[in-house]
């Protein structure tokens, strides 16, 4: 049985860990991941380091991998939506799931960076994968599988998918792809997938 102060003191560390991973975040989301260190933790937090590292003992790729898992978590339910958008055409599902995703990535940077850029502790495509990073894997899949006419192949059809939405992210902002034709670039992609 948890005694009253165990479960104050509980609760006392999961907040700092909370205000530790906020703060992590907000950070990088204003200055760049390389703007995160310990030193600035501490410091923005208030606390010493060691505290940082009592929570996170293997330090900022720890860290990181807190923000990327709440990063997943925030995307998988900006994403469910799209699946289940009463009488809506599935070009407007699609639609829908493509400027949830592209929305996440771009008012998120730092975090979406996080999630597919830095390294982190999380296994990927494996049985190990953690079911809050599989979730916005199934939310792009559930959408495909409520299409009038679906993919033969779902899985294969959301991971293609998912690599295509990546890439738009990434080549916009890498400077590659123009603002200008973003709406075509959606539709065309949601012509992709909707047959």
């Amino acid at each position: 049985m948890t005694t009253p102060a165990a479960a104050r003191r509980a609760r006392q560390l999961e907040e700092r860990r909370s205000q530790i991973v906020g703060a992590a975040r907000a950070l990088a989301e204003t200055e760049g991941w390389d703007a995160v260190t310990t030193r600035r933790l501490a410091d923005a937090i208030e606390y010493s380091q060691p505290v940082l590292y009592g929570h996170f003992p293997q330090g900022r790729t720890e860290i990181v991998t807190a923000v990327a898992l709440e990063g997943f978590e925030e995307l998988a339910s900006a994403l469910a939506p799209s699946s289940d958008v009463p009488a809506a055409s599935d070009v407007e599902r699609v639609r829908a799931l493509v400027t949830a995703y592209l929305d996440f990535a771009e008012r998120h940077p730092a975090t979406y960076d996080a999630m597919f850029l830095l390294p982190v502790l999380v296994p990927f495509a494996s049985d190990e994968t953690p079911a809050i990073v599989r979730a916005g894997f199934e939310a792009i899949a559930d959408t495909l599988r409520r299409l009038d006419d679906p993919p033969a192949d779902v899985p294969t059809t959301a991971e293609v998918f998912w690599g295509a939405v990546h890439g738009i992210v990434a080549l916009r902002r890498a400077g590659r792809f123009p603002a200008v034709h973003q709406e075509e670039r959606i539709e065309t992609l949601v012509r992709l997938v909707v047959r």
